[in-house]
């Protein structure tokens, strides 16, 4: 299969893509309604349910309008790197954890991204209501994973 019609087929597989397929894939963040499947040698995330994907959804559209300073550009809808958008993805949750438990150590894996935005949106009374500048920081912070060196 072509790369071309890999992607014109990828999202008819599901249509609950993860918006945090990225995250999930780097193995820096975890989710109870998250499932893997493959299309041809490609991984991917779907989520089990209609009302996460909506949330999680909602939820990276207002951290890519929020962190287009961190992220140094105008346009929330411009196309990402992978490394930017597995920035975006792990440093947002690793803000709003910041927000929810300040001891947990920012590094530490996230373990329910379901989870964690439903205790953000009832703890904030909607995802909207978050208070941004620790998770921008979050994100500006997130470094992602170094290159090994190679052994002489």
């Amino acid at each position: 299969m072509d790369d071309e019609t890999l992607l014109s087929a990828y999202p008819e597989v599901d249509g609950r893509l993860c918006p945090f397929e990225k995250g999930i894939l780097a193995t820096q963040a975890g989710c109870r309604q998250a499932r893997r499947f493959c299309v041809a040698e490609r991984l991917g995330v779907r989520c089990n349910t209609d009302a996460a994907h909506a949330r999680c959804r909602t939820f990276i559209d207002l951290v890519r309008r929020q962190a287009r300073f961190a992220l140094r550009t105008l346009d929330p809808e411009a196309a990402l790197t992978h490394a930017n958008a597995v920035r975006i993805q792990v440093g947002a949750l690793r803000g709003v954890r910041t927000l929810l438990a300040p001891t947990v150590p920012a590094r530490a894996p996230i373990v329910d991204i379901d989870g964690l935005l439903r205790a953000a949106a009832n703890r904030f009374e909607d995802l909207d209501g978050l208070p941004w500048p620790p998770i921008i920081q979050q994100i500006a912070a997130y470094e992602g994973g170094r290159p090994s060196r190679r052994s002489r």
